[in-house]
């Protein structure tokens, strides 16, 4: 291959390693928190060495370990920062289950809030049936529903 080629590859690739290293980091508390739950948090009130020094704790203990969701800047939240992390989630919905209409959401009585992301509708009327939910591949969830045989893909949304 001709020298200059692999210089050209060489500068392309830098700026993905880079962004590929960026984002193996922990968000920073600043990243993760809204303004007014920083202020909440009293986390305002900490000097900047005081606040490097928990931000690196944070990163030390990656997002796993610590559990806390990853508030993205769109509004949207991670709560499984990788594959490793995703386990089977048993429970109960809180209150009624009247199936599957679409974008349905159910929240579950560990405080969860899950919501349908395939399509397809069945109606039901179940009063808090337990649920058992699975990580699949590719980082999508199923939702098994006793009582109604049913199971849907799902996705965690709080």
């Amino acid at each position: 291959m001709h020298p200059r080629v692999l210089i050209l590859v060489a500068l392309l690739a830098i700026p993905f390693a880079a962004s590929t290293l960026v984002r193996a980091q922990a968000p920073t508390l600043e990243e993760r928190m809204s303004q007014e739950e920083f202020t909440a948090a009293g986390l305002d009130k900490l000097t900047p060495e005081q606040l490097k020094y928990l931000n690196d704790w944070v990163q030390s203990k990656g997002v796993s370990e610590i559990g806390a969701p990853i508030r993205h800047r769109d509004g949207t939240s991670t709560f499984y920062a990788d594959d490793q992390d995703r386990e089977v989630v048993e429970s109960a919905i809180a209150g009624e289950f009247n199936g599957w209409h679409g974008k349905t959401r159910v929240t579950l009585e560990n405080g969860q809030v899950w919501e349908q992301v395939e399509s397809g509708s069945s109606g039901f009327r179940l009063q808090s049936p337990k649920v058992k939910i699975k990580p699949m591949s590719m980082g999508s969830w199923l939702m098994y529903v006793n009582g109604c045989n049913c199971d849907i893909r799902v996705k965690r949304i709080k």
